[in-house]
């Protein structure tokens, strides 16, 4: 069996680190893609164990099973526009925080609230230069209007999305600011102010606002600072397949192909890149990077009995060869290894 175990201690270490970085500023949790791997349900009852009640949520889906499991008096926030009207219908079902990112976005929300006879609370969303969405920062005609014309819709917030890498700088930041004034201005609260996700979280304290919005620093996979006192969750368990003694010279490996020095003992892991095993270990561009992503390949580790073994030639698709020839084991032990949970398929998932 593939087990993908998560760390509730380094979850909640990565929870006092992110509580610590926001300064006071509120925190929304970001729960896509099934709470980053670690399962939304369970990733928002460790979350509110720990004093965490504001979710952010991409699909109408995500809020639906977090109200099942419970969560209703917590704040959900939807963190993209739709103009579907059956989303909308589910998220004001739910009471969901939508996003209102455009004339027509905020158009479709208020006609929805108002056949309901109901007023939507929803935040405002601004691009400052990502382009996935939100009002362009240099149109306040525009988003002023959104305050002007949507008498069902409560607007209690408003956002921008930060570029996240090397080489980004916080010109973002003042557009953003600048359109925070323009609204305060025009006599408009804007409620909640955030623009932070975990990469700002960690290097931009001026980028903290009202709140913030933390993600993958939950789960310590972010772009990180060292020293920045976050711990990697997630890793996953399986048991060898068999263990299997091939001569000098044999080939093995998923191409190229790895050819063997000397007789060598290996075990047969039941793991591969199709199960997420080195996936995502790094996504930064470049040349450099290449080679990095290169060399990690080529010393790629498991730990069998609390002894490291090493991978030999290529990761399978579904299985992966490990060179155990100096190692005590046997088929059935356990391997241990990395996994990034967003990227785990096929695993049964364990907190502990």
């Amino acid at each position: 069996m593939k087990v993908l175990v998560i760390e509730r201690e380094a979850l909640k270490n990565n929870i006092s680190v992110i509580k610590e970085r926001a300064a006071g500023a509120c925190i929304y949790a970001v729960l896509t893609g099934d709470g980053f791997g670690a399962g939304i349900v369970e990733l928002a009852k460790l979350l509110r164990e720990e004093g965490i009640g504001r979710f952010a949520v991409s699909e109408p889906a995500e809020a639906a099973a977090l109200r099942k499991a419970g969560l209703v008096e917590e704040e959900i926030l939807m963190l993209r526009c739709t103009t579907d009207r059956e989303e909308l219908q589910q998220l004001l079902d739910l009471n969901v925080v939508c996003t209102v990112g455009s004339a027509d976005t905020g158009m479709v929300l208020n006609a929805v609230a108002g056949e309901r006879s109901t007023i939507a609370e929803a935040h405002i969303q601004i691009d400052t230069g990502m382009g996935f969405g939100g009002f362009l920062a240099g149109e306040p005609e525009r988003i002023l209007s959104a305050y002007r014309s949507l008498p069902n819709v409560a607007l209690s917030g408003i956002y921008t999305q930060l570029h996240a890498g090397k080489g980004s700088d916080t010109g973002q930041l003042e557009q953003f600011r600048q359109v925070v004034e323009s609204i305060h201005a025009a006599g408009f609260e804007t409620g909640t102010v955030h623009a932070a996700g975990s990469y700002a979280l960690l290097h931009w304290e001026e980028a903290l606002l009202d709140g913030v919005r933390a993600g993958s620093a939950l789960m310590g996979r972010c772009r990180r600072t060292r020293g920045d006192g976050l711990l990697r969750v997630g890793y996953g368990e399986v048991g060898i397949e068999e263990t299997r003694w091939l001569p000098k010279g044999h080939t093995v490996g998923n191409g190229p192909l790895a050819t063997l020095k000397r007789p060598t003992r290996v075990a047969v892991l039941p793991v591969g890149f199709q199960n997420g095993f080195t996936v995502g270990r790094s996504r930064d561009p470049g040349l450099w990077a290449a080679l990095r992503r290169w060399r990690n390949g080529r010393n790629v580790t498991v730990r069998i009995n609390g002894q490291r073994a090493k991978v030999i030639g290529r990761v399978g698709s579904i299985e992966t060869i490990v060179d155990v020839t100096d190692l005590n084991c046997s088929a059935g032990d356990v391997a241990v290894f990395d996994l990034d949970p967003v990227y785990a398929k096929g695993f049964v998932r364990n907190y502990r």
